[in-house]
C-alpha cells in the first residue's frame, strides 16, 4: 500500500536534497575497546566528501568507559541514564541532530567507514540509502544466517517487494522522515527493519548499495530472542502500513476449509456449524483487514 506524501513532507524533503550536511549517530552500548577507532575512522572517510558533518556518539548506559572514550575523539556525546535500547539510542541521536541527513552507523567496527562516501553520492535522488550487506567480504555468524533468510523472504512477502538487506546499521536517511514515523519505530534493534518497511510500504525511494561486512570487535549483543522479536515487529509494521497482506491470507485459511466442508455437508443435505462458522470466520477477518486497510491509508494522509 502506498499513501500520498503531504505537501509539508515534500517540501520538507525537497529542502533536504539541495544539503550536503549530515549528522552522524552512533549507538553505542559497552563499546570501550572500539568507540575510538570507530568515530576516527568514520570522520576519516567524512573528511574528503566536501560534506558538512557532525558526530553524535550516544552511550546507551554503557558500563565501561565508552562515553568518556568518546568524548576524547572530540565528538558529541550523549549519556543515556540507562540502557535503552538500540532504536532509542538512535532517536535521541536524530532528537540532537542539527543537520537534515542522518547517517548511522554501529560502534563495533562491522562496517567499513570507506563505503560511507558512496551513500552519500546516492542522497541527492533518495530517500535512504541503505549498505547492503551483500558484497564480497561478509562475516555473518553462521547461526544467524537462517534467522535472517527468513525474517527477510517474510518481509518481503508483506512489502510486495524485493529488500537485500532489511536491518542493515549502515544507511543515510533524511530527517525529516525519522521524524515522521518516529512514533512507529521501537526502543530495540528493530529500528532498523521498522523504518526500511515504513518507508517501502509508503513509495519513498531507496537504494541499495553493496557493502562488506567485518567481524565486530568486542561482544555481541544480539540474542537469540531477538529474532523473534523482529518477526513480531515485521507483522506489526505490515499491520500498520499494509495489513491487507496480512489479513487475505489470514482470511483465506478458514474460510476454503469452511467452504470445503460446506460443499461436503450439501452432498450430504446435512449443513453443520462447523462449514458455517469456517465460512463466516473467513469473512470476519477479511472484514477486519478491509477495517485496517482504511484506518491506514486514513492515519497516513492525516499527518
Amino acid at each position: 500500500m502506498q499513501t500520498a506524501v503531504t505537501p509539508a513532507t515534500e517540501a520538507a524533503l525537497a529542502a533536504v536534497a539541495s544539503t550536503s550536511e549530515v549528522t552522524v549517530v552512533i549507538p553505542a552500548f559497552n563499546e570501550q575497546e572500539a568507540i575510538v577507532r570507530e568515530v576516527e575512522m568514520v570522520e576519516a572517510a567524512l573528511q574528503p566528501t566536501g560534506w558538512r558533518y557532525e558526530i553524535i556518539v550516544v552511550d546507551d548506559g554503557s558500563a565501561d568507559a565508552t562515553a568518556e572514550r568518546a568524548q576524547s575523539t572530540g565528538a558529541q556525546v550523549i549519556r543515556l541514564p540507562r540502557n535503552r535500547g538500540y532504536g532509542a539510542a538512535l532517536k535521541a541521536g536524530v532528537a540532537a541532530a542539527r543537520y537534515p541527513w542522518i547517517l548511522i552507523t554501529d560502534a563495533d567496527g562491522t562496517y567499513p567507514t570507506r563505503f560511507i562516501p558512496r551513500l552519500l553520492e546516492l542522497t541527492p535522488h533518495h530517500d535512504m540509502v541503505v549498505g547492503a550487506r551483500t558484497g564480497e567480504k561478509v562475516h555473518i555468524p553462521l547461526l544467524r544466517q537462517p534467522a535472517k533468510w527468513f525474517l527477510r523472504r517474510m518481509a518481503e512477502y508483506l512489502a510486495e517487494q524485493r529488500i537485500p538487506d532489511l536491518n542493515s546499521g549502515l544507511r543515510v536517511i533524511r530527517r525529516p522522515l525519522v521524524e515522521r514515523y518516529r512514533r512507529f519505530l521501537p526502543s530495540g534493534f528493530s529500528f532498523t527493519t521498522s523504518i526500511t518497511l515504513a518507508l517501502l510500504c509508503n513509495g519513498y525511494a531507496v537504494a541499495y548499495e553493496p557493502i562488506e561486512y567485518e567481524k565486530r570487535i568486542g561482544k555481541s549483543k544480539i540474542r537469540a530472542t531477538h529474532a523473534f522479536q523482529f518477526l513480531v515487529q515485521i507483522l506489526r509494521m505490515i499491520t500498520l502500513f499494509n495489513p491487507l497482506r496480512v489479513f487475505l491470507p489470514l482470511g483465506s485459511v478458514p474460510f476454503i476449509a469452511g467452504l470445503a466442508y460446506l460443499i461436503y455437508d450439501i452432498t450430504r443435505w446435512n449443513i453443520t456449524d462447523t462449514a458455517v462458522m469456517g465460512v463466516v470466520s473467513g469473512l470476519v477477518i477479511w472484514s477486519l483487514g478491509l477495517l485496517a486497510d482504511q484506518n491506514a491509508r486514513f492515519n497516513m494522509d492525516r499527518d
